[in-house]
């Protein structure tokens, strides 16, 4: 099972068999959770486990059932997962719980049990068991770039149900950047219409300047991103919005160029950060209100990103209109990005939700009760810590999904540093030290697009890493990397039956690398000296 569950106990004296007359019993209270594993295991097995109930709640199962339980005696997310050779029982804290009880029941089956359609006729066996299981995080995230790749809806409800297996309950949208802008906004139609699509994408890693002259594109309407919040809702993932804002806007201020500075070239075609800014008008203040609030309006989510990361300031200290704003608000025109992230955060607050940015945001204090994304390493998660904020560690050294996975020249746009599934799966997101350690609430693993156009290759990038990162914010005993291993060896034949196009432990397959797309590989040491730089300003303040 991955990930590796608090405690197993399995009894070889029996197994309990799923038939097509096994009965579902379940309360109305998890009705949800009940059509959720009629529609997921139904079809694969033919078992659609019709329902049943109980006259009284301490009536005995009859057997041959599998029955779903609360009890609010248990922890939020925890579970108890029960099999004997008559019986299945499943109970969980919420139903939350009761939900991953039940994706580790699925993973107790035979493979075939996870696909959509019946390739062989059974039998369905688990064997006998008791599970008591909780994670170790309450966030426990995958952050996917649809702005520089876009991935249309079917291929993100895909990616929930990967997650969803792996019992990882965020799934973090990165919405818009330099290089597209993939949310649907009412009142600024030319978001989508001219900075939904670029002419061409870079080929490989930005050192080439090679494109490959493809024209690229796509966007969220209001539909898709309501299907895509009740689809991930039923599986017990939160999905959580980021408008990158004030910097990575040039495909905004492309499509409305007032918003910014000064002249602004089209939707950016290069990989890279833009050195365009949002202006300081009352009009660019009104266009972020308008966009947040229109998250807001789609997106249930407690938490809403931001963005605040990499703005360059040169624009706002050569504009002589943000200098002068500067100087009204009586601050340096390098601190208006702070500035910014106070005003989006005011919004936020005025809709009930908390602003979540990278950690760029302390740079000018972030606002209290801001959560951190802290990706330039453990420095930069204890600095936001220690300064009283919660934190989502991403470490990118760590956790960045798009950088090699080995130094075979075959791999796939060969960019970063290489981060093997061992060294995922050895990622503490707790840096020592910490005064207060339960300010890190999770971690999640960041799934940047640049090289990974469709999903495919989002496949190959985030499996089997994607498993190792699920135990590491999963599982509180202590880890075991030769134990992982073998369970990954047999968790290979479940992500076959689910179609997913994962990196083999031997390296790619042919048509997963990319000879005409060419990397940049760093070493270790190299990295750790950029990573250094981007986090000096930060800790110096």
């Amino acid at each position: 099972m991955i990930p590796r569950p608090v405690s197993a106990s399995f009894d070889d004296a029996g197994a309990f068999t799923l038939r097509p007359d096994t009965v579902l019993i379940a309360p109305d209270t998890l009705a949800g959770t009940a059509a959720w594993l009629r529609a997921t295991l139904g079809p694969p097995t033919g078992c659609f486990l019709p329902p049943a109930a109980l006259s009284l709640a301490d009536e005995p199962a009859p057997s041959g059932a599998i029955v779903l339980r609360l009890d609010e005696r248990m922890p939020a997310e925890a579970y108890r997962l029960t099999v004997s050779a008559s019986l299945v029982t499943v109970t969980g804290g919420d139903p939350a719980g009761v939900h991953y009880g039940l994706q580790t029941m699925r993973q107790l089956l035979p493979p075939a049990a996870l696909r959509r359609a019946a390739v062989v006729n059974g039998p369905w066996e688990l064997a006998a068991v008791e599970i008591t299981d909780a994670p170790r995080f309450r966030w426990r995230g995958a952050m996917l770039d649809v702005a520089r790749h876009f991935m249309p809806v079917a291929g993100v409800l895909r990616l929930i149900d990967l997650l969803a297996l792996h019992k990882l309950n965020v799934l973090h949208l990165h919405l818009t950047d330099d290089q597209g802008w993939r949310l649907e906004i009412p009142d600024y139609p030319r978001l989508t219409s001219v900075g939904g699509w670029r002419r061409r994408s870079m080929r490989g890693s930005k050192k080439h300047e090679e494109y490959d002259d493809r024209p690229h594109g796509g966007y969220y309407t209001a539909d898709d991103v309501r299907e895509i919040v009740a689809y991930a809702a039923a599986r017990h993932v939160t999905v959580v919005p980021e408008i990158d804002l004030p910097g990575h806007v040039q495909a905004a201020l492309a499509a409305y160029p007032r918003l910014g500075n000064g002249p602004v070239p089209a939707v950016r075609e290069a990989w890279g950060i833009s050195s365009h800014t949002l202006n300081t008008s009352d009009e660019a203040l009104d266009f972020c209100r308008t966009v947040l609030h229109t998250v807001c309006d789609l997106f249930p989510s407690p938490v809403v990103g931001i963005g605040g990361d990499e703005c360059d300031r040169d624009e706002w200290r050569n504009s002589p209109a943000a200098v002068a704003h500067a100087r009204d608000l009586g601050i340096d025109p390098d601190d208006l990005q702070a500035w910014f992230v106070a005003q989006f955060t005011s919004v936020l607050r005025e809709r009930g939700r908390r602003p979540y940015g990278w950690d760029e945001i302390l740079e000018g204090g972030a606002p209290e009760g801001a959560l951190v994304a802290a990706w330039r390493g453990p420095e930069a998660a204890a600095f936001a810590a220690n300064a009283g904020h919660d934190v989502v560690s991403c470490p990118d050294m760590h956790v960045y999904l798009d950088y090699r996975q080995s130094d075979d020249p075959a791999e796939p746009t060969p960019v970063g540093t290489r981060l093997t599934v061992e060294d995922v799966y050895a990622f503490d997101p707790v840096p020592p030290g910490l005064a207060s350690p339960d300010r890190i609430i999770g971690a999640q693993a960041n799934i940047w697009t640049e090289h990974m156009p469709d999903a495919r290759a989002v496949d190959y990038m985030a499996f089997p890493r994607l498993c190792a990162l699920a135990e590491v914010v999963w599982s509180a005993t202590a880890r075991d990397a030769g134990d992982f291993a073998r369970r990954l060896t047999g968790h290979y034949a479940r992500l076959d039956a689910l179609g997913v196009e994962y990196r083999r432990p031997d390296g790619p397959l042919p048509w997963q690398s990319r000879p005409a797309a060419r990397g940049n590989p760093l070493t270790d040491a190299e990295r750790r000296e950029i990573i250094a730089g981007l986090t000096a300003r930060l800790l110096s303040r």
